[in-house]
């Protein structure tokens, strides 16, 4: 990672009518990072998407796409974009090496250039074997990974992919994901989707949009260590009644386990904790485990989503 920063995010909003549908969203992504954007249907994730792309102006704020202001340089910005939206915007009737290499006239790209960088996309792609096909006789798979093709074709420094494995199976999955990451090394990437373990998989960094608003951003290996509530699971050989621990100041929530294990929940990570163990001591109740339990990014993205996330999650298939 170099540090350079190729996408700006600065103060944007965007409304429709009186109803925000995004609300002062601030950010910067740098070359090497591939950036997941999570959250259920209606946050907002898909207008962000096109926000960044220049599809959608921003009703307020900036969008500076490598040191370029997409509104008021809106060529120099999207030259430097890769978008695959939500619908790839294939044009059927056509081949895939018809479909790719008009798309890389529509970047400026001609003779030798454009042919080495349609076979390039298409290598990348897995798409060697169906380049003399109509689009409109492909699989959803196949037609999917033309349209990832269509986004990467004139190596651009920003590449926006929504939901990019609509349609794909578990092996094209693996494969996009490799391709992703491989992207990453180079590239600042955006990644909407559904499916938790994909941002593990193949992002460094993660996003979680919420009605509208950033409710977390932070680098993936790192998400555990949002703030509370602290959750521990303790065992004990004669274990009070629930009553009690609840009663130590700074847990929050006990529910028992089995074999005379419980989970506390508590506001902090260390003096909830140390009351716990010192009244274990004081009462006799033989305190053998007290062990962190490690956030899943699922509970994160529960705990931060509430009401609307089991349904997304479900829809993702996590």
């Amino acid at each position: 990672m170099t540090g350079e920063a190729l996408v700006s995010v600065a103060g944007v909003s965007r409304y429709y009518g009186d109803r925000c549908a995004v609300s002062d969203l601030e950010f910067n992504l740098d070359r090497g990072q591939v950036l997941g954007l999570l959250g259920p249907n209606g946050a907002g994730k898909t207008t962000t998407m096109q926000m960044l792309a220049g599809v959608l102006p921003p009703s307020q704020g900036r969008v500076c796409i490598v040191g370029h202001d997409i509104h008021l340089r809106p060529q120099q910005a999207k030259l430097h974009i890769g978008y695959l939206p939500d619908q790839p915007p294939l044009y059927t009737d056509l081949t895939v090496d018809e479909y790719l290499l008009f798309c890389a006239r529509l970047h400026r790209l001609s003779g030798n250039a454009a042919r080495d960088a349609v076979s390039q996309s298409k290598g990348r792609c897995g798409l060697e074997a169906v380049g003399r096909r109509l689009i409109a006789n492909l699989s959803r798979g196949f037609q999917q990974r033309t349209g990832i093709a269509q986004a990467i074709l004139h190596a651009p420094s920003v590449i926006i992919l929504d939901e990019p494995t609509t349609g794909l199976d578990p092996g094209q999955n693996l494969e996009l994901r490799k391709l992703i990451r491989s992207l990453g090394r180079e590239h600042a990437v955006i990644l909407s989707t559904h499916i938790l373990s994909e941002v593990e998989a193949c992002c460094d960094r993660v996003q979680i949009i919420h009605e509208g608003r950033l409710v977390l951003d932070e680098a993936v290996h790192k998400f555990r260590q949002s703030s509370g509530p602290y959750r521990f699971a303790i065992a004990l050989m004669q274990p009070p009644a629930l009553e009690a621990l609840c009663a130590i100041r700074g847990i929050t929530a006990v529910e028992s386990g089995s074999d005379q294990r419980f989970h506390i929940e508590c506001e902090d990570a260390t003096h909830a904790p140390a009351r716990l163990v010192e009244a274990a001591a004081a009462s006799g109740w033989g305190l053998y485990e007290l062990a962190p339990v490690r956030d899943s990014l699922e509970a994160a993205y529960l705990r931060l989503t509430r009401d609307d996330a089991a349904a997304a999650v479900s829809e993702g298939g996590a």
